[in-house]
């Protein structure tokens, strides 16, 4: 997972710290400009480079955005349609790290990558070093940049001193760019000895994530072997690496977790091997989800931050012994809780007083924001020391997180440990307690799957997103603004209902715009009664997807990526409709096109976003040698009731592929159905007629004249009169049906009634059903039965005398 805040600060402390936390550049937009190497993959801080970006569609590359300090961009040449020159010059002071770049064209702005800045010297592997008996001879801190190709291994040999500790990390995973699970280096490092045997290895790391890093101290003068390959000996062409190996620190946590902001955070700086030393680290102003603390020391600058939280939160740390809940030291609340799990089976308890009916939330910071190995499971006890609730993994990260309501007054306790009953030095975590308030965290909407969203607004024309919201406890309108839009242009925002997760915004050029570029952000913002409710601008950009889409690394920001872009070379409307669509109801958008003369190519069409409840037919297209089409939409019962914006996205082919363009807003009113039809089941036999007599509820008044036709009428069958005038008063609709002497015999459930309001030029139509009509075959006449002549009865025999029996006998005798 990737920083969430990513911000950049230079402060450097004497024996420890520098600060870094990171923010970014931008997203990926269609099929436009890709940028798909770079060469080198990191410059040196201090230095002027030229970084060779190579890709598809970059001919017409104008400039590159960067929003982290530091860094300047002093030239951008193209070379030819898939490459680019950028000449830039990292400060000499820049903190080392993983910097975000967006390469802008006059088409668009191409995917985000990530340059390294370092501040060891930059070298190239050469080959051949695949031979462990032939490797490269290098000097300590330095920075290496390799590829490792199938079945490739990079052999480097340094040469250390007794006592001397050799850190080796490397960069692969988190600077690779595949969202379709090609290419990907997963690299693999081992420390050898002079007798081919490793010293030291490592694949993933807690830190790095799927990077890893190794630490080793030579414990006599020697020769040591620096091993490079892929974890499953895959690699690629494109499978490059950047390998930091030298005897910089490297620590492996900070303790505590975070600090208050523009305070000096006293920490420990635990290191790979559980030794620690002190640091004085000097918070940003602002608040941070992820701020990260660079090392600097006597063998140099660490070359990736560890990672810390800044907010206002009461940090407490931990006091031993704090294994028994029911003796937990007493803690504030609101407060942050910081420690270590520092070996096997330890628990950590925290006990804070709680006020009866307030909801706490509790949540775990170690896996996903500090980078610990701690795989954390939470309880919360009550007073009496029963458990109220738990937590392991949570949404879809290994931290986890709670919330609960407190019963009564008093001592509560939370308790962490390992869910393998394992613990460490290096196991740390930060625990927050907090009583939750309403919020509202915003994203773009992606428009194509796994690509974070950006915006290219063409000069004289619109473009368009989805803001998507999460509320938190807050269901009210949320309303928008954006800051820091390009030069010539403006946002159309539209407040975002009540409870509702999504909300269009058209962004628009002026005329006489401009190609240029920026990062804006966005707030939110709740209705009149709930000022204080907001929030902001976070967006995800996946860099790297594994086997199922699994996202192997990512990148956060807080801003996202806007161009003004070349001209569209039409124009095109959407006709505003004149009376609303109602419930269970239909109608068709007109959208015109303008063309100017020669440009004969199609547009198609799609919706941008859809209100709820309508359906709208996104395959429609205004072929080359036409300029309008109908679009047809749909509403269902439960369709929100309301004004809609409804924009278009236009789709149109150019000489460097599709591009996109938006039309600007009509507003959907959607109203409640007019009518309410009962169905009564009807049937007839072939052959006859019948009357179908519905009962019909006027729901509301309307304008017009109205008219309701029955359709879906079996074959065979047919209406006289199957259209009939409804007034305001009308209680029924009675349509004839003739049932042929051929008709299907059977129950046919297609009845349907479409009610059409004629207002102002324009129909207002409804359709409801079903109904049933069922056919029978005539029953056969009935035919007299013959007359008989009735039997005479002939004379009964008597019956035979019933035989008796031995002791009737008898007794007849006797």
């Amino acid at each position: 997972m990737s920083p969430l805040t990513q911000k950049l600060c230079r402060s450097v402390v004497v024996i420890a710290a520098t600060l870094l936390a990171f923010p970014t550049c931008q997203d990926a937009l269609a099929t436009l400009p890709e940028v798909r190497s770079m060469e080198p993959r990191g410059v040196v801080r201090g230095e002027e480079t030229v970084v060779q970006l190579k890709g598809a569609r970059l001919g017409d590359a104008t400039e590159v955005l960067c929003d982290l300090p530091g860094i300047e961009i002093l030239e951008v040449k193209p070379v030819n349609g898939n490459t680019v020159d950028v000449k830039l010059r990292a400060a000499a002071d820049l903190t080392p790290g993983l910097y975000p770049i967006r390469l802008v064209t006059k088409s668009g702005i191409a995917n985000l990558r990530l340059l390294g800045v370092g501040a060891m010297p930059r070298i190239q592997e050469v080959e051949p070093n695949n031979d462990f008996a032939e490797p490269q001879q290098v000097d300590l801190n330095q920075t290496i940049e390799g590829v490792v190709t199938r079945e490739d291994v990079d052999h480097f040999r340094v040469e250390l001193k007794k006592g001397q500790t050799l850190n080796v990390e490397v960069e692969g995973i988190r600077i690779a760019n595949s969202l379709r699970n090609r290419n990907i280096l997963d690299p693999y490092l081992a420390i050898l000895d002079d007798g081919r045997f490793e010293v030291a290895s490592s694949d993933d790391s807690a830190l790095l994530q799927q990077d890893g890093f190794c630490t080793f101290t030579a414990p006599a003068d020697g020769v040591y072997t620096v091993l490079v390959r892929d974890s499953s000996f895959q690699g690629s062409d494109e499978g490059a690496y950047r390998l930091h190996l030298g005897t910089y620190p490297r620590p492996v946590a900070v303790l505590p977790g975070g600090g208050q902001p523009s305070t000096t955070l006293d920490a420990q700086l635990i290191l790979s091997d559980g030794s620690t030393r002190q640091a004085s680290i000097p918070l940003p102003s602002e608040t941070y989800e992820q701020w990260g603390v660079v090392t600097e020391g006597d063998g140099g600058v660490t070359p990736s931050p560890n990672w810390i939280r800044v907010n206002e939160l009461p940090v407490a740390l931990e006091q031993e012994p704090n294994d028994d809940r029911r003796k937990a030291p007493t803690v504030p609340v609101p407060g942050a809780y910081c420690g270590v799990v520092e070996k096997p089976d330890d628990y950590d308890c925290f006990t804070f007083e709680a006020k009866k009916g307030t909801k706490y939330r509790v949540e775990v910071f170690a896996r996903n924001v500090l980078r610990s190995p701690l795989d954390a499971v939470l309880n919360v006890f009550d007073p009496k020391h029963s458990t109220i609730t738990s937590s392991d993994d949570s949404r879809g990260m290994i931290d986890p997180f709670l919330e609960f309501d407190a019963k009564e007054d008093g001592p509560h306790t939370v308790r962490i440990y390992d869910h393998l009953k394992g613990g460490s030095p290096l196991h740390t975590y930060r625990i927050e307690v907090t009583t939750p308030t309403p919020a509202v965290n915003l994203t773009l909407k992606e428009l194509r799957r796994d690509e974070a969203q950006v915006v290219a607004v063409p000069i004289g024309g619109d473009a368009a997103m989805v803001v998507s919201a999460r509320r938190d406890r807050y269901n009210g309108e949320v309303n928008l603004s954006l800051d820091g839009l390009p030069d010539g242009v403006t946002a159309t925002t539209f407040p975002m209902p009540p409870g509702r997760p999504e909300v269009p915004v058209l962004l628009t050029a002026a005329p006489d715009a401009k190609h240029n570029a920026s990062l804006y952000t966005i707030f939110a913002k709740g209705d009149d009664k709930n000022p204080l409710v907001g929030g902001k601008l976070s967006q995800h950009h996946n860099l790297v997807l594994g086997q199922n889409r699994r996202s192997m690394w990512g990148y956060d920001t807080e801003r996202a990526a806007m161009a003004v872009t070349d001209a569209v070379p039409f124009s095109v409307e959407v006709i505003q409709p004149k009376t609303p669509i109602v419930r269970n109801g239909s109608k068709n958008l007109v959208v015109k096109l303008t063309r100017p003369e020669g440009f004969t190519e199609k547009v198609s069409f799609r919706t941008l976003y859809n209100p709820p409840g309508i359906g709208i037919n996104n395959s429609r297209s205004i072929d080359g040698d036409k300029t309008e089409v109908e679009i047809p939409i749909t509403a269902n019962g439960g369709a929100g009731i309301g004004e809609w914006p409804i924009i278009f996205l236009a789709y149109y082919n150019t000489p460097s592929g599709q591009a996109v363009t938006a039309t600007k807003p009509i507003m959907l009113q959607v109203e409640d159905s007019l009518f309410r039809y009962q169905f009564p089941k009807t049937a007839g036999e072939l052959g006859s007629e019948v009357t179908l007599t519905m009962p019909v509820e006027i729901l509301r008044e309307y304008k017009g004249d109205a008219e309701v036709q029955l359709v879906g009428i079996p074959a065979g069958v047919t209406s006289p009169a199957a259209t009939q005038k409804i007034t305001p008063d009308s209680e029924s609709v009675s349509f004839p049906l003739v049932i042929a002497a051929d008709a299907k015999v059977g129950t046919h459930k297609t009845l349907v009634c479409q009610s059409r309001v004629n207002v102002d030029g324009e129909t207002i139509i409804q359709t409801d059903g079903t109904g049933e009509l069922r056919i029978d075959k005539p029953l056969p006449p009935k035919v007299d039965a013959p007359k008989t002549e009735a039997k005479k009865e002939e004379p009964k025999k008597p019956a035979a005398p019933k035989p008796l029996s031995r002791l009737e006998q008898l007794r007849q005798k006797k």
